[in-house]
């Protein structure tokens, strides 16, 4: 019984920070108000309001990494997986906008970057372990992962940045249509 409350309190912490970032007031306060839990609980279950705030984006970015990892996965050529995780990610940013918005956003999560790294780091070892065959075949150039995250990512997380922020212009379906094939271009080796 004691387990089920404490991973009742977690939730709706949780849930709470995300509506109370969505609106405007991620403070200490606005997520105490909004959830009626104590700051000494948020305190015992996250260690302080920013291991909430890593928490959650932890948990907004394993969504995201669980939608890329399923699209990805589900194809074979290098190809087809840069067009599927266009389209995941773009998918995931207009479905959920305010997870979206939150990722992009990452408040008062820097103190907290080796252990959010550690906790989506089984999921990148899954994206990288899907990219290293294509590598080693010579038809995704040879670059450092870290490069070959930017040059996949950077592109949807900027359209997704302006696309939240009600940038003009920017479409995400327009951009899961039109994307995929410059994107493969700047992955294809010999390109």
């Amino acid at each position: 019984m004691r387990q089920r409350r404490s991973e009742e309190t977690v939730r709706r912490l949780l849930d709470t920070a995300l509506i109370a970032f969505t609106e405007g007031d991620f403070t200490l306060r606005g997520v105490i108000t909004r959830s009626g839990v104590s700051v000494g609980s948020l305190y015992h279950h996250f260690g302080s309001f920013d291991g909430l705030a890593a928490a959650l984006y932890t948990e907004c970015m394993a969504l995201l990494l669980d939608a890329l990892i399923d699209a990805l996965e589900r194809t074979r050529t290098p190809r087809t997986g840069v067009r599927a995780i266009v389209r995941a990610y773009l998918a995931f940013a207009g479905t959920s906008p305010a997870r979206a918005r939150f990722i992009h956003a990452a408040p008062n999560t820097a103190g907290h970057s080796a252990v959010i790294a550690e906790r989506k780091a089984p999921q990148i070892d899954r994206l990288i372990a899907w990219l290293r065959p294509h590598i080693a075949a010579g038809t995704v150039a040879d670059l450092p992962i870290p490069l070959i995250e930017m040059l996949l990512i950077g592109p949807l997380a900027e359209v997704t940045r302006r696309w939240l922020a009600g940038v003009p212009g920017i479409d995400l379906a327009e951009a899961a249509r039109v994307l995929p094939e410059p994107i493969w271009r700047s992955l294809q080796a010999g390109y």
